[in-house]
Parts: C-alpha cells; sequence; structure tokens
C-alpha cells in the first residue's frame, strides 16, 4: 500500500477527530465505486486504505469510547476486506455506521444514499 503509507500518527492526529472520519468514509466511497465496476483488487486495497486510517485514528484518540467504537467498526471492515466478492448491503450498513459517529460525518449519510 503506498497511499497514506507515509502519513504519520502526528501529521494525522492534527485533523479533527469528524475530519477523520470523513477521511476514512472517502475511502469507503472510493470502495463502493470499485464496487459496483467489479474491480476486486481496487476494492480490497480501498479497504486497507481504510484499516490504515483507522489504525491511525485509534492510535491518536484520547478517548476510550472512540477507540472502543472504532475498533468494533474495524471488524466490519476487516470482514469485507476478506470476503471474496463485495458485499454492498453490509458495506453500505458499515459506511452508514462510520458516518453516524461524528454530527458532522452524519450530515453526509443523505448525500451519499447509504
Amino acid at each position: 500500500m503506498t497511499q497514506h503509507a507515509g502519513l504519520t500518527t502526528e501529521r494525522w492526529k492534527r485533523f479533527p477527530h469528524f475530519q477523520q472520519i470523513l477521511m476514512i468514509a472517502n475511502e469507503m466511497n472510493r470502495a463502493t465505486r470499485l464496487m459496483g465496476q467489479g474491480d476486486i483488487t481496487g476494492r480490497r486495497l480501498a479497504y486497507e486504505r481504510v484499516l490504515r486510517l483507522v489504525d491511525l485514528t485509534v492510535a491518536v484518540s484520547e478517548r476510550r469510547s472512540v477507540r472502543r467504537e472504532l475498533l468494533r467498526w474495524r471488524d466490519l471492515v476487516a470482514v469485507l476486506f476478506l470476503e471474496e466478492t463485495g458485499q454492498p448491503d453490509a458495506h453500505r450498513a458499515a459506511l452508514r455506521a462510520l458516518l453516524q459517529q461524528t454530527p458532522d460525518s452524519a450530515a453526509q449519510i443523505s448525500l451519499l444514499g447509504c
């Protein structure tokens, strides 16, 4: 994985939590598009980037409750990553659950149709 490979925890923690969630959601949205195109490799790489960004967010979060919820959510994406075929319903539900984590990101739910 080359994209986000150079992203450090120091740089990532400069972003507010809602923006971190939105950047993770951006990668999930990219996976949505790739799933629709049948691009298995691209979808898996997008999930890999999602997992990397979640790991960074967990590492920089000072709130235990945020870390706990993100780690639970990460398990959903890990299952999607391991699936051979795309799981559009599970993917959409996971994206929606992610966006519900902050009021700013929740505003995007209706725009993404999830």
